[in-house]
């Protein structure tokens, strides 16, 4: 059951992920150069984090984290092939990574606010 819910996790990440990813190169491609602050978008990445930290087993950062790792090169092929890239190489991978970075930080989030929830509850009894 446990290995189950592991991968429900990592899949669940990976393709959330994949799709904000695309959602933000999509949305952005004319405004990437004009845009004034287009790493606002990086916060949608926390999204996959917090779904996919709520689907796994005890809520562990690690399985969304590793959905997002190995989402991350699957991303930039898509965008490579898919989409001609407005930037170059190195930029791309750096947003990737903030990515990853961002995703963590969403199932961070949901770990800390389960841990008060059952705090809280704790001290409610």
């Amino acid at each position: 059951m446990k290995n189950k819910q592991r991968w429900k996790g990592i899949i669940c990440c990976f393709v959330l992920f994949i799709a904000v990813c695309l959602y933000l190169v999509i949305k952005m491609k004319g405004a990437l150069h004009t845009s004034a602050h287009p790493e606002l978008g990086l916060l949608l990445f926390m999204l996959p984090g917090v779904v996919s930290c709520h689907v796994t087993h005890r809520r562990h950062v690690m399985w969304p984290l590793l959905g997002a790792i190995l989402a991350a090169p699957v991303c930039y092929l898509l965008t490579y092939l898919l989409l001609t890239p407005a930037r170059p190489f190195w930029q791309v991978v750096a947003w990737l990574f903030s990515a990853v970075f961002w995703c963590g930080i969403g199932g961070l989030c949901c770990v800390f606010m389960r841990s008060l929830v059952r705090h809280y509850r704790q001290g409610r009894k």
